[in-house]
């Protein structure tokens, strides 16, 4: 077959294709190039829907989801796609964000619902991921990924030159990820919009904004302090500095769709509605005492070194020592196969060339450890494995040093570690319920300094508690004002 004859044919067909893909956005009324129809988009929604909620179960509070469910369908019943039914949902857990799927399944995570104050600051946050879905973004990034890829092949076979398509596919991506920027300023324009016309303060975009500018400044005075990356609401292309003149523009803009009453901001009646909220790691995913981690639903604790900042992650818990100079995680496997844990690190850990292998009993459980080459984040270091059994489970204890020469003076650390594990005690089944929000009425002499002496948050409690009520850095509780404290 002849390559260049059939890449030209391809190019000739390309403009009448396009043209077949376009359909009309529903915001603008402009054609919009994308490769699904709106019955493809909907099922495409909630088939990731199902995926979302099987990784993060929606959080258990009836009334709060009502109260979300009904702010979002009002701010819907005003958006240009009135007729999609939407469904909002709380995800449980401790992330500050929020996002939306293709076809009206938007979720908003009880860790940004923490941060938020008022009833029009919710609206303004489910409005703004309304715009992703009204505008079709996703839909439209789809397909302009999916042509960048065609492009690629079709430059690819002109060429004869295998290298272009991935040239061409890179600069597509580019492409891509340089919309993100505007659908994030165009949502935000129709979430301005939304609110206006259902009643809520528009302004309360620009507090939405201030609260994730707040958790951005904390963040990274944070991740100053542990040696590590700080980490950004949405990613790179979505940013809205509070001081972004565009942003500001759009945001006003919408005072044309004010109605007469549009002065709702909701303040009390939303921080009734989080009293009790969950605070910071949940019940099912094990708390975090200091250093000392617990978790009910599993029955175990393990204290990991003192000083060490310990990240509680979906597949695993990991201790990371300052300047990021050593790490130890442990994880949990299913047992598949009745062999000894010395078996199991050699046949289904794939560890080889072990060194100071022994047999261990740790609270009553078998156990092995011993030290092996292994993958780390700084590459292949000498790592202390121990495994444990427990009825159908192995439970792998991993530590490390960054440098290799370190690694003598970490190994007790993480033995510790591993010799640390139990089942909970009464007393410590009381300590691995989850921190929750409560209210106070603030006095004249209500300061932050003064409650973070008795909050049950270890790090940085007066900060944590000033980006609670929008108060940070240096703010202080207005006398008579209900305020939200850790309990």
């Amino acid at each position: 077959m002849n390559t260049r004859h059939t890449a030209r044919l391809l190019l000739l067909l390309v403009p009448a294709w396009l043209a077949s893909a376009c359909s009309t956005n529903p915001v603008t009324g402009n054609q919009d190039f994308v490769l699904m129809s709106e019955e493809q988009e909907i099922s495409l929604g909630r088939k990731y829907s199902a995926d979302i909620v099987k990784d993060t179960p929606a959080y258990d509070d009836p009334e709060l989801a009502s109260l979300v469910q009904t702010i979002g369908e009002q701010v819907a019943a005003n958006s240009h796609r009135p007729d999609l039914i939407y469904r909002f949902t709380v995800l449980d857990s401790n992330q500050v964000n929020a996002f939306a799927l293709p076809g009206g399944y938007i979720y908003i995570t009880r860790g940004l619902l923490a941060y938020l104050n008022s009833e029009a600051e919710l609206a303004a946050v489910l409005g703004h991921e309304i715009g992703h879905v009204t505008a079709r973004h996703s839909v439209r990034q789809h397909g302009t990924a999916t042509m960048a890829g065609i492009l690629g092949a079709v430059v690819s076979a002109s060429t004869g030159v295998q290298g272009a398509g991935d040239l061409s596919r890179l600069a597509g991506t580019a492409i891509v990820r340089g919309y993100g920027r505007e659908h994030e300023l165009e949502a935000d324009r129709l979430g301005a919009e939304y609110l206006a016309k259902s009643g809520y303060d528009p302004g309360g975009m620009l507090k939405v904004v201030g609260v994730l500018k707040n958790q951005e400044a904390f963040d990274k005075l944070v991740a100053e302090q542990e040696d590590r990356e700080p980490t950004a609401y949405h990613g790179l292309f979505s940013t809205h500095p509070d001081n972004d003149k565009r942003f500001q523009e759009v945001v006003a803009a919408a005072g044309k769709y004010r109605q007469a009453n549009t002065a709702r901001i909701g303040r009390d009646r939303y921080l009734r509605a989080i009293d009790g909220l969950v605070f910071g790691d949940s019940e099912r995913d094990g708390i975090l005492r200091n250093n000392r981690f617990y978790h009910r639903d599993l029955n175990f604790g393990l204290t990991f070194p003192a000083d060490w900042r310990v990240d509680n992650q979906s597949d695993r818990v990991m201790a990371i020592a300052p300047e990021n100079k050593a790490l130890v995680q442990l994880t949990i496997t299913d047992l598949n196969k009745r062999i000894s844990p010395q078996a199991f690190m050699t046949q289904r850990m794939k560890l080889d060339n072990m060194q100071s292998g022994r047999a261990i009993t740790v609270d009553g459980l078998q156990g092995y450890t011993a030290i092996a080459d292994g993958k780390t984040p700084w590459g292949t270091r000498r790592v202390r494995y121990a495994v444990l059994f427990r009825n159908d489970k192995a439970w792998i204890i991993a530590g490390a040093a960054k440098q290799r020469s370190r690694m003598q003076d970490y190994d007790p650390l993480i033995l510790d570690t591993v010799n640390s594990y139990h089942a909970l005690t009464g007393k410590e089944k009381e300590l691995a319920t989850g921190k929750r929000l409560g209210l106070i009425r603030a006095t004249p002499g209500t300061r932050y300094t003064d409650l973070a002496r008795t909050s049950p948050v270890t790090h940085l409690p007066e900060e944590q508690l000033r980006l609670l009520n929008g108060q940070y850095p240096d703010g202080e509780p207005d006398a008579s004002s209900l305020i939200k404290i850790v309990r």
